[in-house]
């Protein structure tokens, strides 16, 4: 895959799939929703104050009587993250999308043990680039849930992120464990982690991708460094996931690749029974359609 458009080539005309958006009254949120139903992605329950949603619909020319394709459930700001949550939880949905609510506030009704999403899995954050000048698109993970992750809690992000890419298309994802350089240094600890990781993949405990680290960044990325540098792997030069040490690193590679390579981003939240949508409040509605496709990708 080659560009974030084509996830949404390939969902087009799927209307059995609903989306439950928690507090639904945000113009950039709503104009996101219009372009779904324009695009026939998927159908919407948006939960919150019914006569704002529908101001606001109005503004962006979204047409919330419009059938079946758009259902409204009225409710005060503090039980629209639960209301959005239980649509999904019951089956009515396949997708929560945040909307003008706190993340604080949607992670809580996702955890909570009557109608939440939980699984037992930790919650990663999983993000898909389109960066110009790049033949390919490349995920990285994890860059806004978990903060200093152990080995444990980074077997689990790489199935998190394995189960996005696989959803999306991806066959056999090549996944690059990232240190600061490429050899195992018992003084840096995400080179020992790495490696482990790798041993663990070549027995079976991480199935369905292919994983090699300690990769640095350049020979994850490049073929021409990792030729360079003599690196051997399925995985160097031909990342399709990297997986980062600390949410440190991961959202310094994040805001790069917008701000300096002008990148084009989907996001999803991976572990819960279903895909999240957790998208800044920033984010223009273009980034907003495209996690909501990757969500969608992932919910199948």
């Amino acid at each position: 895959m080659k560009s974030l458009d084509e996830l949404i080539t390939n969902l087009k005309h799927q209307k059995s799939n609903k989306v439950a958006v928690a507090q639904a009254a945000d113009k950039e949120v709503l104009l996101a929703v219009k372009k779904a139903v324009d695009l026939q992605l998927a159908t919407f329950i948006l939960t919150g104050d019914k006569e704002e949603i529908q101001r606001l619909a109005g503004e962006v020319k979204l047409n919330v009587h419009a059938g079946d394709e758009i259902q409204i459930i009225d409710c005060l700001t503090e039980e629209a993250s639960f209301e959005a949550v239980k649509a999904v939880s019951i089956g009515t949905a396949q997708v929560v999308m945040k909307g003008n609510v706190d993340t604080k506030a949607l992670l809580k009704a996702v955890l909570n043990k009557q109608d939440g999403l939980r699984t037992g899995k930790i919650l990663s954050h999983v993000a898909l680039f389109e960066i110009p000048g790049q033949e390919r698109l490349i995920f990285l993970t994890d860059s806004a849930m978990n903060i200093a992750p152990n080995l444990e809690e980074k077997v689990q992000i790489i199935k998190n992120a394995v189960d996005v890419a696989i959803g999306s298309g991806w066959v056999m994802p090549k996944v690059a464990p990232l240190a600061a350089v490429e050899v195992i240094n018992p003084s840096m600890q995400a080179t020992i982690d790495a490696a482990t990781l790798t041993q663990m993949n070549r027995r079976g405990q991480i199935s369905g991708c292919i994983v090699d680290g300690p990769l640095a960044f350049d020979n994850a990325v490049s073929s021409i460094s990792a030729e360079q540098k003599g690196i051997k792997s399925e995985v160097a030069g031909k990342a399709d996931i990297l997986m980062v040490p600390s949410i440190e690193v991961a959202n310094a590679l994040y805001k790069s690749f917008m701000y300096f390579a002008h990148a084009k981003v989907a996001a999803v939240i991976s572990g819960a029974s279903a895909p999240i949508v957790l998208t800044s409040r920033s984010d223009t509605s273009e980034s907003k359609v495209y996690s909501l496709a990757l969500a969608l990708h992932s919910s199948k």
